[in-house]
């Protein structure tokens, strides 16, 4: 469907990379249609503290003559109401925050909810719960909450009905300011990531030795979800060090470590 220059122009300016998809319940969508994926093969987001995408957060911004004015903080935030989601018509394709969107990965987006923001979904039937990354907008249905990538979708049960009742409930952190002061307890361990596949826990080493970051560990866990490797700087035993070094693994694109006490 092409947009009129106004709705584009609207669009552009609230940052976001891709037309209104939320917005065109005539456009067809659905699952993957070559082959069956196999859900366990999901990577589960790791929430942690990440600064504010440059891209997805312009506030307000207009969509079809509605005003939508993006939240200054995900603290606090709870919602019940429908969730939908968005599959392989938009795969591949810019999201809000600039990212491509990845439909076996669990993601989300959401009208007013700062991007990035981590946040758990219950579905209110069934009883099941995630953990999703929003790094999206929409949906521009009004009797719609969130739209969820077709993997947390699948996770969900709610990929058959195409809807559901659920819970939203943002995972925070403490303030930015706080956060950046440094451990309250030395030494510490600034963990970079959790990865389910090898190959990207050691590209990430990689990243970071090119870079002179260091030292750096990989350490080799099974968990509930299975198994994972975790790309962890240190341990480092002055304070001043790991707020350097927080700041540098930032600014190489790794977003903010989160603090291990070993």
């Amino acid at each position: 469907m092409k947009l009129p220059a106004a709705v584009f122009l609207a669009l552009l300016l609230a940052a976001c990379a891709s037309p209104p998809r939320h917005a065109e319940p005539e456009v067809r969508d659905g699952p993957p249609t070559h082959g069956q994926f196999d859900p366990s093969r999901i990577q589960l987001p790791e929430p942690r503290p990440e600064p504010r995408s440059p891209y997805g957060n312009h506030s307000p911004y207009q969509v079809f003559g509605v005003t939508y004015e993006v939240l200054p903080t995900a603290r606090g935030y709870r919602e019940v109401g429908i969730a939908s989601w968005y599959g392989t018509k938009f795969h591949g394709r810019a999201t809000s925050s600039g990212e491509p969107y990845d439909m076996y990965q669990l993601t989300a987006a959401h009208r007013t909810l700062p991007l990035p923001t981590y946040a758990e979904v219950r579905h209110l039937e069934n009883g099941r719960s995630i953990i999703v990354r929003i790094n999206d907008r929409g949906p521009f249905h009004p009797d719609r909450i969130i739209d969820l990538s077709w993997a947390a979708a699948v996770k969900l049960g709610i990929d058959q009905s195409g809807t559901g009742p659920v819970e939203v409930t943002a995972i925070t952190f403490p303030d930015p300011l706080t956060y950046a002061v440094g451990p309250a307890r030395l030494p510490v361990l600034l963990q970079v990531g959790a990865f389910g596949d090898r190959s990207r826990a050691e590209a990430v080493v990689d990243q970071l030795s090119r870079a002179g970051v260091g030292p750096v560990r990989t350490e080799n866990a099974r968990t509930s979800h299975g198994r994972v490797w975790r790309v962890q700087v240190g341990p480092i035993a002055y304070a001043e060090e790991a707020i350097n070094l927080v700041s540098q693994i930032d600014q190489l694109g790794l977003g903010q470590p989160r603090f291990v006490y070993p």
